[in-house]
């Protein structure tokens, strides 16, 4: 070893540690996704060698293990990274062990008896490949919070070892889906055992044959996420494989994994010894869980079905996401037999009774049974995702309470938040410590908190702003150069994709599934006003699009060749440009680069939506149809919306209306108040945009916000049978 080596090691290393004592700590921070929403300690993983540990897709597991103990000193020692690791392992376990304030004063008997969140994906971090989009990435943010919260909660899901698929667009800009097997060796993954040390597996019993699961276990923070995975020899090959892929099969499949994941779920909890005192239903995708909770009430306290029946009841929570009734899960009454029947024999009803716990009308045979109906006449408070959402709601399940006015229909509302930590750049974190308070990550929910953002310099903000800018400017020609080399296209197209957009230049963002009522083709509707706009040659405007079709979705594959298939055309080659492969890291990369956030759903469609929310924390302008959170977010100084929040009975004038709403205020509005600068370069009224829709926004949309809600609405009155806001 040099002796500038010896130098730095002496420097770096406050204390005597062995070469397997510091690899064990690294170990230790990488085998908790607290790490995920710290950038101080993906600074340590990442500096350990940035090249792999972009290749390895930000995995400290994997990327530790191309180290080994003693070559791990030795690079620890070249970059002095001893007291960083020191460091970051005892914030962790300061974190661990330290009930935060507010858990103190808010969650009372919750404390005892934990709340059981259910899910049937989780967007924690790219590297743990266990979500597909929104929902996953909500319920990500979701427990994060409620560790930072100090909030008693465990999360129940599936293992999915395939995840999601891998997109890839082929020459002609069709989606292409591939399935890969996951390195499960190299996720913070652990068999969850049981008080006397026993790893545990589930049972669940169908008219045909018993599926069994095994228990694992990733720590989230403070929050335990337990994930039930169907891969064991006890299953036949069809099972082995149920919980492999995420949203895939038929509604055979469907149904398979809602029971592992809702029955299955609850006696995971059951054999570890945890007796949640709320179960949480996020989606009707595990409506199942709460009959197996009134099964095991009925075996342990002897109740009957009707009296276990009202009293879990009284114990759930149950959050709906889908606008419209075609996207809620529907199953033949044979489907539900063959899958419920056994469950159905101990809690001692027929088929029919069973049935109408999932039916509008209980007395139509013919009518499918409904997860979403099930979860609303299973719980005691029913929320939607926004304002909006929640009039959209009560609309579509006013059928469910006739004999009530329809906004007495008994379903509020809990508008979604984001997960800051995780969604801020640490730019702008940076930036936010030195004006901001310093409790105000911490109470990230207090408008309060926000204020001093007005105090900030304008010149400081924007060059922060234009520094993330770059950053997904070379981002985006590394995507995309690689699509190119992928596809085997000319060396000349991967150079010119090495040079694509400029960051001088105003960007657009369009991010998210491309369902057909997203209309991400709706900024085509006229083309050569957009040829128009995007060439401008004192204004000119470029746009980043990213998202997945679902695989059965021929339509919303369409729109993504159109957008992909512009690179063809010389007028868009260099201003529309589409990334492969959307997941939280290209999400990531968006939100925090782009200087505006387009969204334009077709109303009222969109239940919440919140890529737009993490937009908001780096200084993205929102450009919105009044739509899900915008609708109640807009207040004409804090972004651009769309239309004026109404919508025609025919799509097609809906469509034609909002295209020429999205044009004027692109023209008219978004361009001009961008390219408007002072004699130092600088868009004053812009910066001051971005000022507003931070101090306004942050706070409001904040997941520590929305699960403090949920805790104080919903958690508590469930747990202590005290009143709630919507009680039936």
């Amino acid at each position: 070893m040099s002796s500038n080596t010896n130098s730095a090691a002496s420097a770096g290393k406050i204390a005597a540690i062995t070469p397997q004592g510091l690899y064990n700590k690294c170990m230790a921070l990488a085998g908790n996704l607290w790490w995920a929403w710290h950038p101080e300690v993906i600074g340590i993983f990442r500096s350990l060698d940035p090249i792999r540990w972009r290749q390895l897709g930000h995995n400290p597991i994997a990327l530790l293990h191309e180290f080994t103990p003693e070559r791990l000193e030795i690079r620890a020692a070249e970059l002095v990274l001893y007291t960083r690791i020191d460091q970051a392992y005892r914030r962790m376990t300061e974190y661990m062990n330290t009930k935060t304030a507010w858990a103190g004063r808010n969650v009372g008997v919750l404390g005892s008896q934990p709340v059981a969140y259910f899910s049937l994906e989780f967007g924690i971090h790219e590297s743990v490949p266990i979500y597909s989009g929104g929902l996953g990435v909500l319920s990500g943010d979701h427990i994060k919070s409620a560790s930072g919260l100090g909030v008693p909660l465990v999360a129940v899901g599936l293992f999915y070892n395939q995840g999601y698929f891998k997109q890839h667009l082929d020459i002609d800009g069709w989606q292409q889906e591939e399935y890969l097997d996951t390195a499960v060796q190299f996720l913070p993954l652990e068999h969850a055992l049981n008080p006397k040390g026993e790893k545990v597996t589930v049972s669940i019993e169908t008219r045909g044959k018993t599926i069994y699961a095994k228990v694992r276990q990733i720590n989230v923070g403070r929050v335990r996420l337990l994930l039930l995975d169907t891969d064991l020899e006890e299953n036949d090959p069809a099972d082995r494989t149920l919980t492999s892929r995420l949203y895939g099969g038929d509604n055979r499949t469907r149904i398979r994994q809602e029971i592992v994941s809702g029955i299955g779920g609850i006696r995971a909890l059951k054999a570890l010894g945890i007796t949640p005192g709320v179960y949480h239903l996020n989606e009707g995708h595990n409506a199942f869980a709460p009959l197996e909770a009134v099964r095991q009430r009925m075996v342990e306290d002897g109740a009957k079905f009707q009296d276990a029946a009202a009293d879990i009841a009284q114990k759930t929570v149950f959050t709906t996401h889908t606008p419209v009734p075609a996207g809620h899960d529907r199953f033949d009454s044979v489907l539900i037999e063959e899958h419920l029947g056994p469950i159905r024999d101990q809690l001692g009803i027929d088929h029919n009774h069973l049935m109408s716990f999932g039916r509008v009308d209980p007395s139509n045979h013919s009518e499918p049974f409904c997860m979403t109906i099930l979860g609303l006449k299973m719980s005691r408070y029913a929320n939607a995702v926004a304002s909006l959402h929640g009039v959209v709601s009560r609309r579509m399940w006013h059928c469910l309470w006739p004999n009530l006015p329809e906004e007495k229909v008994p379903i509020g509302h809990i508008t979604n938040g984001v997960h800051v930590p995780s969604w801020m750049a640490w730019q702008i974190n940076t930036l936010f410590e030195r004006h901001l308070p310093p409790s105000w990550s911490e109470e990230s929910y207090d408008p309060k908190e926000w204020e001093a953002i007005q105090n900030i310099d304008p010149g400081e903000l924007w060059e922060t702003h234009n520094a993330l800018k770059n950053l997904l400017v070379a981002f985006v020609r590394r995507r995309v150069s690689r699509q190119c080399r992928r596809r085997g296209e000319a060396d000349e197209v991967i150079d010119h994709a090495r040079t694509i957009l400029d960051p001088q230049i105003l960007t657009i963002g369009f991010g998210r599934r491309f369902a057909t009522y997203k209309r991400a083709t709706l900024v085509l509707n006229e083309i050569d006003r957009m040829a128009r706009i995007c060439n401008d040659s004192n204004r000119p405007v470029q746009f980043i699009f990213a998202g997945k079709a679902h695989p059965a979705d021929k339509p919303g594959k369409e729109f993504i060749q159109t957008i992909a298939e512009l690179r063809k055309d010389p007028r868009f080659q260099n201003r529309f440009v589409f990334i492969e492969d959307y997941d939280i890291n290209v999400c990531r990369h968006m939100v925090q680069g782009v200087d505006v956030w387009l969204n334009n759903p077709r109303r009222p469609l969109e239940a919440s939506g919140t890529s737009g929310m993490k937009a908001v924390l780096n200084g993205a302008l929102n450009l919105s149809i009044l739509d899900g959170w915008w609708a109640e977010a807009y207040d004409g100084s804090n972004g651009f919306a769309i239309g004026k929040g109404t919508s025609h009975v025919d799509d097609a004038i809906t469509d034609q209306r909002d295209a020429a709403s999205l044009f004027d205020v692109i023209e008219h509005e978004v361009v001009p108040l961008f390219y408007d600068t002072d004699e130092h370069g600088l868009p004053v009224k812009w910066i001051k945009r971005m000022m507003n829709s931070i101090s306004t926004l942050a706070w409001r949309f904040s997941a520590h916000r929305m699960v403090a809600d949920y805790t104080t609405e919903a958690y508590l009155p469930a747990a202590g049978g005290t009143s709630c806001k919507v009680e039936r």
